[in-house]
């Protein structure tokens, strides 16, 4: 199963210099509920806008067109069929969990998507790529709370996908 998570702001935003604009435990911890114990996939720069180290509990995949790229901590791996093939191996769900390029790429492959969607503006330099709606269907949102830690009104929403793949 594929499944893309991020969180974005309200008009789409997902990152800035390779990081993310705002902070927001509840979404890390929505992430890591859903990740952990499954394998996640990212772009080289998400990578090393992570500190270039693999998240606890999961298998982390770098996907990257830099054939010399190495780091033993995780699996680096050079194309979209790779990661699928991969994935189709294993027990363990996938996640695609950025950058832009990586959800560019993998978006007409997911079963599901897992989208936070905060009610801010904030500044930054990356995107998520448009997506036909047309194709999912929301089956779940979740208004996450607001506090002292959590400042911005967010939502997580799962979608379906409904495009016959076959």
């Amino acid at each position: 199963m594929l499944i893309a998570i991020w969180a974005q702001d309200k008009n789409g935003l997902i990152g800035k210099n390779d990081h993310l604009p705002w902070r927001l435990p509840n979404d890390l911890r929505f992430f890591k509920e859903k990740t952990v114990n499954n394998t996640i996939v990212m772009g080289r720069k998400t990578f090393e806008g992570m500190g270039s180290r693999p998240l606890p509990n999961r298998q982390t995949i770098v996907l990257t067109h830099n054939t010399a790229y190495e780091n033993n901590q995780v699996l680096v791996m050079h194309s979209l069929e790779e990661v699928l093939h991969y994935s189709q191996q294993t027990e363990m769900i996938t996640y695609i969990a950025g950058g832009s390029a990586v959800y560019q790429d993998f978006l007409p492959q997911c079963d599901f998507l897992y989208r936070t969607t905060i009610d801010h503006a904030f500044e930054g330099d990356a995107y998520f790529p448009s997506i036909d709606w047309n194709n999912w269907q929301l089956i779940k949102q979740t208004q996450g709370t607001v506090d002292e830690k959590n400042p911005y009104p967010h939502v997580f929403e799962v979608y379906k996908n409904n495009k016959d793949r076959t």
